[in-house]
Parts: structure tokens; C-alpha cells; sequence
């Protein structure tokens, strides 16, 4: 988990890269952009503002032979290294990005290399890395008063309220390439910002996999678990798989799957799901590893704990304990009206 609140733009350089293919240049600034009072808090809103809205999703640098060999590797931990040389690498980092950007789709625009401080991850305060690039510009008017007449003037700029691509890289886990949080509102040109600049692959961590492994069983539940009971068994394994995860360090599989899945029947269910659709989550080889319990907080509050009834009806099932759906919910059939029912069971109703 990061926060930012603190975070420090310590230095700030803008460049411009053009479309290589198309013989744009690239334009590079001689002195860092010095901020002041006015315009500091409104770049940090623009540069931070999408990775408070994103879900952390971190990468790492990654290369075939050894990171030694890795270009933006290297350059990012120059600059950690010294960080008063940060406006001279912001230069090589610029030129880097230039050399990707010759695909005919790839557009022009200005990049701002970022040396921030204070920033927080995992509870751990470290210094940081911000490269930014805006694409997209938009017409705005400006007003220019004169004495009797007030004339229009149109002119192009960003909006700070969309950042198009950028990435913070944390001065943590060196050695296995840092981990780095990537954001790109362009989807046509992912492959040139993640692969082919940052080059990177999907961080692998505690985190990684606690978020994966319960967004696999929640598709278990909706794919298997739904179709073979119904829908209270349904949120009934994910309240049980939520609960075992934030009740426990460890993660192991044999173990989960004998507390969480009640129906006997639906342990080789389990194991061919995940056989086939593993590959999709990343968790074909991982039957053990620690619980974040970060990603299992996160987790809680996207899972719904909702039945929708056809009558217009919803019960919500907000329990911390998910014996409370066996102890005090059962369902029927009414021969009579020739429909399922629920029968709940309550001592007062609580106000609201």
C-alpha cells in the first residue's frame, strides 16, 4: 500500500519527445523546471492523482540475461545513487523513451523526470522516481479584456485533470528490480510504455499473489460453486475464503480447500478449475505463500455479499463470521405457491 500524501517533488525536468519514425525530435531542456508555491501542489495532483484511483498492481524491472544489462535499470539506480545528478540522467532517461517511440501510432509529447522524497510504501518511508508524459492536448479560450470588448483566444494545453502514461519507481527491493507502480490511459500503445520502455514484468510478491489467488477463487465461486448450489453457498465460499486468508499468515492449499469447501463433491471441481484457468492468475505453480493482509483487506470490500431475488427483493449478508449464513438462513420450497423461499431467523431489528 503507498501513500503519497507527504511526498516531496525534490527535483522536476520536462522534456520533449517526438515520433522517431516520423523524424520528430526530441527536445531536451538544459536546467530543471524549478516549481513554485502555485504550481507544486497542482503538478503533484496531476502526476499522483491516477495511482490513488488505480489498484496497486506492482512491476519490477526484468531482463533475459541479468538486470546489469537493463537500461532504465541502470539509470534509475544512478540516480538513487546520486541524487543531485538527477536532472543530467533525466537526459538519458528521455533519450531512452525517444528510442522507443518509433512505432507510426506512438505520440509526441513532454516528459517530466521526478526525484521525489517521502514517499511511503508497505509502511516504509523511500525516495522515489517519477517519469511522466502527456500526449493528448485540448482547446481552451482564453479571455483578453479590453476596454468595451472582451475577445476570444483559443489555445491548446493539458489537462491536468488526465494524466496520459507514467510510472513511480520506490528505492525498495533493489535487487530484484525494484518495484514499480505503471499507469497508461492509452491502451493502443501499452506494449511501447510497459515493455518496451519500462520494460518490466509483474512483481511477484505476497501481495501479487493474495490478490490473485482470491480473485481466482471468487471466479470459482461465480463459475462453479453458483451453477452446481446456489447463490447463498456461493457468497458463503467467498466469505469462508476471505476469512481463512485474513485468519491466517500462511497460505496452504490442501488446508484452505478442506476448511473453505464444505461439499465434498467440489474438491476435484477445484482442482481442474484451477488446473485449467491457473495460468490465467499467475498461480499454476503456487500452492503456499504469505498472506498480505493488505491485499485481503482490499479483497473484503470488492466481494458482495448480495442475493438478488426476482421479487425485487435483496438480502445482504454482511457477516465477519460466515457460520451466520448456515445458523441463521435457510432455504425452501413452497408446494403451494410453487417458489423458494428464505427463512430468516433475528432476535430485534437493529435501527439505522
Amino acid at each position: 500500500m503507498i501513500n503519497l500524501y507527504n511526498t516531496q517533488i525534490e527535483s522536476l525536468s520536462i522534456h520533449k519527445v517526438g515520433n522517431k519514425s516520423r523524424n520528430e525530435s526530441v527536445i531536451l531542456s538544459q536546467s530543471p523546471y524549478k516549481l513554485d508555491d502555485e504550481l507544486t501542489p497542482l503538478i503533484k495532483e496531476f502526476f499522483f492523482k491516477p495511482f490513488r484511483d488505480k489498484e496497486e498492481t506492482y512491476y519490477q524491472f526484468t531482463h533475459e540475461s541479468d538486470l546489469e544489462f537493463h537500461p532504465l535499470y541502470n539509470l534509475i539506480s544512478q540516480l538513487f545513487d546520486n541524487p543531485d545528478n538527477a536532472h543530467q540522467l533525466s537526459l538519458e532517461i528521455t533519450k531512452h523513451l525517444y528510442a522507443q517511440s518509433e512505432h507510426p501510432h506512438i505520440k509526441s509529447g513532454e516528459v517530466y523526470v521526478t526525484y521525489l522524497e517521502n514517499m511511503q510504501i508497505d509502511n516504509e518511508k523511500v525516495d522515489g522516481v517519477g517519469i511522466f508524459k502527456s500526449e493528448i492536448k485540448q482547446d481552451f479560450l482564453l479571455f483578453d479584456e479590453k476596454e468595451n470588448q472582451l475577445d476570444l483566444i483559443l489555445q491548446q494545453g493539458i489537462n491536468l485533470n488526465k494524466l496520459d502514461k507514467g510510472c513511480l519507481i520506490f528505492n525498495t527491493k533493489k535487487e530484484e528490480g525494484y518495484k514499480v507502480l505503471s499507469v497508461d490511459s492509452n491502451k493502443y500503445d501499452t506494449r511501447y510504455w510497459l515493455e518496451s520502455f519500462l520494460g518490466v514484468s509483474l512483481f511477484e510478491d505476497e501481495n501479487f499473489y493474495t490478490k490473485k489467488y482470491l480473485k481466482f477463487c471468487q471466479d470459482f465461486a461465480r463459475d462453479v460453486v453458483l451453477p452446481a448450489e446456489d447463490k447463498q453457498q456461493e457468497v458463503m465460499f467467498m466469505n469462508r475464503s476471505v476469512n481463512y486468508f485474513a485468519k491466517n499468515d500462511e497460505f496452504e492449499e490442501s488446508n484452505f480447500m478442506n476448511e473453505v469447501i464444505d461439499n465434498p463433491e467440489l474438491h476435484p471441481e477445484f482442482k481442474h478449475y484451477k488446473q485449467e484457468k491457473a495460468p490465467k492468475y499467475h498461480i499454476e505453480d503456487v500452492s503456499n505463500f504469505p498472506i498480505a493482509n493488505n491485499a485481503v483487506t482490499a479483497a473484503r470490500k470488492k466481494i458482495k455479499n448480495i442475493i438478488n431475488l426476482d421479487t425485487n427483493i435483496q438480502i445482504k449478508m454482511d457477516f465477519i463470521n460466515p457460520d451466520s449464513a448456515e445458523r441463521f438462513i435457510e432455504k425452501g420450497w413452497d408446494e403451494e405457491k410453487q417458489m423458494y423461499y428464505y427463512l430468516v431467523y433475528f432476535n430485534k431489528e437493529q435501527k439505522t
